[in-house]
């Protein structure tokens, strides 16, 4: 289903509450994705690495990218493809699977770097983690690029190991509210940590409120299409008990590189 035109102007409507200037942009096309098809590996085609933007199918990070990258480029699309590759790849750089940023912690330092989003957590949190990363290489019959490429693993390793021992900041579950925060905004990037062993961050979306509420619109794999969530953000951490709390970003919309 299709969302229609009078909905999507509602959706607008209701999100505007808490909006700043940048979150009105990304929302205008993250929205557009709603009730788009939740689907996994889509940039997991052929045996070499290559630039895929599949706004058909999204998975939950694909989603995000692909909104920041259209939001960034103003709608174009072919413009959206340069924003895409620098958002996905260490140093926008393709050079086979290791090169494209499989850890949100390593996805948020060089989209800061670039200047495509802050990090909001940073400035506003005072909880912080260390991050311990080790699961892709220790898992490498996860991954249809490493489970036969003792290469790979070890050039995942190196990435893990350099990305590993930092010190970043967070916000506990327990320290957010159903109605949200006033320094989290609708269409801030939300980026949900976790306590799964070797792992960084398990999902991403984007924050919406709702009813005086904070909630997320994200690309589910449980529903299987992009949708916002019809719990608050903050009741959907108990059915989730791997997460941990939320690491926020927000665009910079500014951004004309």
């Amino acid at each position: 289903m299709r969302i229609t035109f009078l909905s999507y102007t509602l959706l607008i409507a209701l999100a505007s509450c808490a909006q700043s200037t940048e979150g009105r942009a990304i929302l205008h096309y993250a929205l557009t994705f709603l009730e788009r098809p939740y689907v996994a590996h889509t940039l997991e085609a052929g045996n070499e690495e290559q630039l895929i933007m599949n706004l058909n199918e999204v998975d939950c990070t694909t989603y995000v990218e692909y909104a920041l990258a259209l939001t960034l480029a103003k709608g174009d699309t072919l413009c959206a493809q340069n924003y895409l590759k620098r958002i996905r790849y260490r140093d926008g750089v393709i050079d086979d699977y290791v090169s494209r940023l499989h850890y949100i912690t390593e996805w948020i330092e060089n989209g800061v770097r670039n200047g495509f989003f802050e990090d909001i957590t940073s400035r506003h949190g005072t909880d912080t983690l260390q991050v311990e990363l080790s699961f892709m290489s220790s898992h490498p019959n996860a991954y249809r690029h490493l489970k036969d490429s003792p290469t790979r693993v070890a050039q995942m390793d190196s990435v893990e190991q350099k990305l590993s021992g930092q010190t970043i900041h967070y916000l506990p579950k327990e320290k957010l509210p159903a109605e949200g925060l006033p320094w989290i905004k609708a269409g801030d990037i939300l980026c949900i940590t976790t306590n799964i062993p070797g792992l960084d961050v398990v999902h991403l979306g984007f924050a919406y409120y709702k009813d005086g509420k904070l909630h997320l619109l994200h690309a589910s794999s449980s529903q299987k299409k992009v949708l916002v969530s019809e719990d608050s953000f903050t009741d959907m951490f108990p059915r989730n008990k791997t997460w941990t709390g939320v690491r926020v970003l927000r665009i910079n919309s500014s951004n004309n590189k």
